[in-house]
């Protein structure tokens, strides 16, 4: 029993320097065999002590009062049972068997656990078993990791990949991960079988058990030797430990009626006090460690892992017997206060668990209906595809963050997701499949825009040729998306035609604002000289000196925009002035005013002057109309009353309108000239 107990806290060491480690530890079975051969032999060894030593210590009729018939005899027995207690047990070293699997590779691995697999014994393997499938997916879980980063990498060096393309990554069957998964698969069917063959083993260990429960009590009813029945005891006892597991239902139950008869044999065969004393201390002190054991794992942060060594020390519990009464109480209240709490916080972290998991299939499910509700949408535009991939991969990134839904729902809520992004994407390069030919016609359109921005670059009218970028580059805007691969070349060549002409045109207006500024100087000095103009009583003298000054004032060029309205109206103020001051008939007046509005329009550009000459030459066509439609009327007048006036006042309208078509023509003349 003693080498049990040692062998279990072995285990129990092994098994929290493997949760530390991440490595597996194990008595190898071997010495675990060999050992417990050599105790059971010692224990025998003892065994035939008592037989060669034991004497009738009590005879049949002082047995019903007392197990002793005299001192000497119950001193024999006293210092027989102390012999036995004083055998020590040589304790073993425990050799270790580290099996690192990090090192092995995902074939190794497989090989090792085909092996294991086909073990009789199905549970002796069971952390190897764990640990050669995590160390498997460690080693395939990078190789996929590898590959979708080379995959990522290739993908931001290829410009003309399209974004879904880049979700797309997949791997080739893993035959090697395969055949894991049927290892696993075989071995998952032979542990459910171990489990229905123990399943019927523990019934029958249940069975011997109560067996051995009754045979303890009928021990106290026998009447041979004393030395007799506590040798059957001691064999009785044996044979219960020899008894494999039984059914968890019936653990308590059974070890409480099995203490309860070995404290009732205790009690009516009165075995030496002392010795039962130091058993009742001995387990005090074993059951006072567990106590503080539980105790030590109320600090555990994996409320998990606690449990599970909560269950394995209730184990201990069980096997380490009776304590003293004045104990037994409050060494259990103190046990059962760790375990308590231990299950309420296992029982919490499992709530807590389900609620976080109800949580998050709420909110996958929100992502899946967002995701949904952008693959529905009906989508023309490359820009817009563009900003709801980028939506759908966000999206897909907080799925990743988020954490596993209920085991029920986790799988149909990820296929759902799966479903939308793959209906999504699947859109998308339909679309953009159906692009291709219009792409190509509108690269072609661009093209042709290049070529036309490229005859414009060297162009220095300034005016007309912007306005021909203007509508190019709004041409450029109406037209489509090319293809992705061409579509910066084919810009940068019409950005670099349009740079260069606004360029040239730029360092042109900066070198003219200077000479604007002179050109206003010399202006504003034309415009003082007229104001200061003193005329003579020589009429003609007077106008070739305005006229003179009108002269420099159309050779200087052209002045500030904003200050060109300005002078302009002082200009032609101060000239109509002089003029006015002037003693000159309506003609040389309007002719004169007339050179004043050419320059003004000449100020204007060309668009204005070609607008005041279209609308003189419509003046010009209805006079010229008017004058065909006078001289038609003449001779409906022939024969009318008073017909010599009316025929004089038609050709007096005729002469007027001719004079004033003359005037027209001057002027249309002039623009021309101009």
């Amino acid at each position: 029993e003693k080498t049990e107990k040692k062998m279990s806290i072995a285990d129990e060491i092994l098994k929290k320097i493997a949760e530390q480690t991440g490595k597996k530890f194990e008595l190898k079975e071997p010495i675990k065999k060999k050992t417990v051969a050599k105790e059971k032999k010692k224990t025998e060894t003892i065994s035939a002590k008592l037989e060669t030593k034991k004497e009738t210590v009590v005879d049949s009729e002082e047995k019903k009062t007392s197990p002793y018939s005299e001192k000497n005899d119950e001193a024999k027995v006293e210092k027989i049972v102390s012999e036995t207690k004083a055998e020590v047990v040589e304790e073993k070293e425990v050799k270790v068997e580290i099996i690192d699997y990090s090192k092995f590779s995902k074939a190794d691995l497989v090989e090792k656990l085909k092996s294991l697999v086909e073990k009789s014994d199905i549970n002796s393997v069971k952390i190897d078993v764990e640990n050669i499938k995590q160390s498997f997916y460690k080693i395939h879980n990078a190789e996929i990791k590898k590959l979708s980063e080379e995959f990522d990498k290739k993908n931001e060096e290829l410009e003309e990949l399209e974004e879904d393309e880049k979700l797309e990554f997949k791997t080739e069957v893993d035959k090697v991960e395969l055949e894991l998964k049927e290892l696993l698969v075989k071995y998952k069917t032979a542990k459910a079988e171990l489990v229905k063959k123990q399943d019927k083993e523990k019934q029958e260990n249940l069975a011997k058990k109560n067996e051995i429960i009754e045979k303890i009590k009928h021990l106290i009813n026998k009447e041979e030797a004393f030395n007799e029945t506590f040798n059957e005891f001691r064999s009785l006892q044996t044979e219960w430990r020899e008894i494999g597991l039984v059914p968890q239902t019936a653990v308590k139950g059974l070890w409480d009626n099995y203490n309860m008869s070995v404290e009732n044999f205790y009690a009516y065969v009165k075995i030496n006090k002392e010795l039962r004393d130091l058993d009742l201390k001995k387990n005090l002190e074993i059951k006072s460690k567990l106590c503080g054991g539980a105790e030590e794992l109320l600090l555990d942060t994996n409320v998990v892992s606690a449990f599970r060594k909560l269950q394995d020390l209730h184990e201990l519990w069980r096997e380490a017997g009776p304590v003293p009464p004045q104990n037994k109480e409050e060494l259990w209240e103190r046990f059962k206060r760790a375990t308590t709490q231990i299950n309420k916080n296992h029982q919490d972290y499992f709530e807590q668990l389900k609620e976080e998991q109800i949580n998050n299939l709420k909110a996958k499910t929100l992502i899946c209906d967002k995701v949904d509700e952008i693959a529905a949408l009906e989508i023309t535009a490359s820009k817009e595809w563009d900003e709801k991939s980028k939506e759908i991969i966000e999206l897909q990134k907080i799925w990743r963050l988020i954490g596993f839904a209920p085991k029920k729902e986790n799988n149909s809520i990820y296929q759902r997701f799966r479903e939308s992004c793959d209906l999504f994407f699947n859109n998308k390069r339909t679309f953009f499949d159906g692009l291709k030919g219009e792409q190509n016609d509108n690269l072609q359109l661009k093209l042709d825009l290049c070529v036309q921005a490229e005859n414009l670059k060297e162009r220095t009218e300034w005016k007309k040729t912007t306005d021909e970028y203007i509508a190019l580059q709004r041409k450029w805007k109406e037209i489509g998306p090319v293809p992705r691969r061409q579509s910066d070349v084919v810009w940068k060549r019409f950005r670099a035609s349009c740079d260069l002409f606004f360029n040239k045109k730029s360092e042109y207006y900066n070198t003219i604002d200077q000479v604007q500024e002179e050109n206003l100087k010399l202006k504003l000095e034309i415009i003082k000289n007229i104001k200061n103009f003193v005329a003579t009583e020589n009429i003609k003298e007077n106008l070739e000196t305005l006229k003179g000054l009108q002269n420099k004032w159309t050779e200087i060029g052209h002045v500030p925009y904003e200050k060109k309205d300005k002078v302009i109206i002082e200009f032609r103020k101060q000239l109509d002035a002089k003029f006015d001051s002037f003693n000159m008939n309506q003609k040389e007046r309007s002719n004169l005013k007339f050179k004043q509005k050419i320059e003004h329009l000449t100020a204007g550009g060309q668009s204005k002057m070609r607008d005041e000459r279209e609308k003189l030459v419509k003046l010009l066509q209805k006079i010229n109309s008017d004058v065909i439609t006078l001289e038609n009327n003449i001779g409906f007048f022939a024969n009318t009353k008073n017909a010599d006036s009316l025929i004089q006042d038609v050709k007096n309208k005729i002469d007027a309108t001719k004079k004033k078509a003359d005037e027209i023509t001057q002027k249309i003349k002039m623009i021309d000239n101009a």
